[in-house]
């Protein structure tokens, strides 16, 4: 397995290298028929050889630092369309940056038409890399054959989502904790590629675990609460036995200033650029029913502080009129039409770069939640006051690699993914990502119409058993 592995991701390099070397190919002969001509009367001269492939080689570095940073060189990992998506978003942000390099050089703009018509001509190579890696990938790599082992908690919802993947993985088998450890043992020794462990006693699976690592047998693992922190503890050698630290607080006071200056220069340019979607936006929300331009609401950040969070209105003003705080559903009626497209395109956002600089938000940490619906949450789960260690933020890990819909406990686990492995480059990689999320409709897709919060019908039917089992659960551990 080990060696099928290795020679798997060699296949995929040399397939990214050749992708990337092919868009290159293509940079390089327009801007040495065409942009070589308009520089020979400026800084061009004193370049000539040397500075033409250096120019060449920062466009690969450029293209290969987005690339990977979106996801785009991901065959097999991702869905064919979201790995040609990838590539777009790539491509778009390395030839913006490569236009004022080349306007820069030629000490004024040019014009952008060919190189306009250089990434059309690239997405087409990208569309026909995408579709032959993939293609290639599912010819010599199938599907993992895999056993899935669960609790006695309901497994429907995770298997629907293994089965949106069958190009990457097959359940061939499920099986229960309560089958009992020699006989799952048995079972993960017969002929499977991997195994799942989904959400069962920690003691089984900690031994399962070992069974499986003893084996080279690969595991996919549902991670707990307690392993979210563990993964982002500090390692200390202060004796001659490993010592494991998770600290009380979540930053550093030199990360905590190197982020509030990172967010007051982005909120600053951001306001500049985007000041005519504003103005445009507030006037026709006025214009289309005459209520308030901006919707208020108190909102929860850092250490359960209250705020008061702005937007444009995307909805009627008496949306709710009941009383009752409730997520966006699907279809949702209360939505007005300016809305619905303001939400689309995410411009309902933008006043909260005014909270940003006031110092209530960030730009990057887990998005602030009402607190009648925190509280709601906390009957269920306790430990989603934990999102609250870090200032709330305009985007979060839980908006890049989940939904609007992704049920509360997975969003808590999401954020503490980021809350127990804060880094800067975590944050301006989160920062670049949200711009992939913003043309991903299924990113904006709302609860069901008879749910209140995030959670979903079954888990709200099971949702009081559930966690008192992995409160219980979690104390043993």
């Amino acid at each position: 397995m080990g060696r099928i592995e290795a020679a798997k991701r060699t296949i995929i390099l040399q397939m990214s290298l050749i992708g990337l070397v092919f868009q290159t190919i293509m940079y390089v002969y327009v801007w040495y028929k065409v942009y070589n001509d308009i520089m020979q009367s400026g800084m061009w001269r004193s370049f000539h050889r040397k500075g033409f492939w250096l120019l060449a080689a920062v466009y690969f570095i450029l293209l290969l630092f987005f690339t990977t940073t979106y996801g785009g060189l991901k065959v097999g990992y991702l869905k064919p369309m979201d790995v040609f998506f990838s590539q777009l978003i790539s491509l778009l942000c390395t030839n913006v940056v490569s236009y004022f390099q080349i306007s820069l050089l030629s000490l004024g703009l040019v014009t952008p038409y060919p190189l306009m018509l250089m990434m059309l001509g690239q997405i087409v190579v990208s569309a026909v890399w995408t579709y032959v890696s993939h293609k290639l990938y599912q010819r010599f790599f199938p599907p993992k054959k895999l056993l899935f082992i669960s609790g006695g908690r309901p497994t429907e919802d995770i298997l629907k989502k293994f089965e949106t993947r069958r190009d990457k993985y097959k359940i061939v088998r499920c099986a229960a904790e309560s089958d009992g450890l020699e006989a799952l043992e048995q079972e993960i020794v017969s002929c499977y590629d991997g195994v799942v462990l989904w959400d069962i006693n920690t003691a089984i699976r900690n031994k399962l675990l070992k069974f499986c690592y003893s084996r080279s047998i690969r595991v996919y693992m549902m991670p707990k609460i307690p392993d979210i922190m563990i993964k982002g503890s500090d390692q200390l050698h202060l004796f001659d036995t490993p010592i494991l630290l998770t600290r009380e607080y979540a930053m550093t006071i030199e990360q905590r200033v190197v982020k509030r200056l990172i967010d007051i220069v982005c909120a600053l340019i951001l306001m500049i650029v985007t000041s005519p979607f504003m103005i445009v936006t507030a006037v026709a929300i006025k214009l289309y029913d005459g209520g308030p331009v901006l919707y208020k609401q108190v909102r929860c950040t850092r250490d359960m502080r209250e705020f008061r969070i702005l937007k444009f209105r995307s909805m009627r003003t008496d949306a709710e009129k009941d009383g009752v705080a409730r997520l966006a559903a699907k279809n949702d009626d209360r939505i007005t039409p300016i809305g619905r497209f303001i939400r689309k395109v995410r411009i309902d956002e933008l006043p909260q770069l005014f909270n940003i600089l006031s110092g209530e938000m960030s730009f990057i940490g887990p998005r602030p939640e009402r607190p009648e619906i925190i509280r709601q949450y906390q009957e269920d789960m306790p430990e989603f006051t934990f999102r609250t260690k870090v200032k709330a933020g305009l985007a979060g890990y839980a908006q890049v690699y989940g939904k609007y819909n992704t049920t509360p406990y997975d969003k808590l686990k999401l954020d503490l993914f980021y809350i127990e492995n804060y880094s800067v480059w975590l944050d301006l990689k989160l920062m670049l990502l949200t711009l992939k999320i913003l043309f991903q409709a299924e990113s904006t897709e709302g609860v069901e119409e008879n749910q209140t919060t995030a959670m979903k019908n079954q888990d709200a039917n099971n949702q009081d058993t559930k966690d008192q089992d992995m409160k219980k659960e979690e104390e043993k551990d």
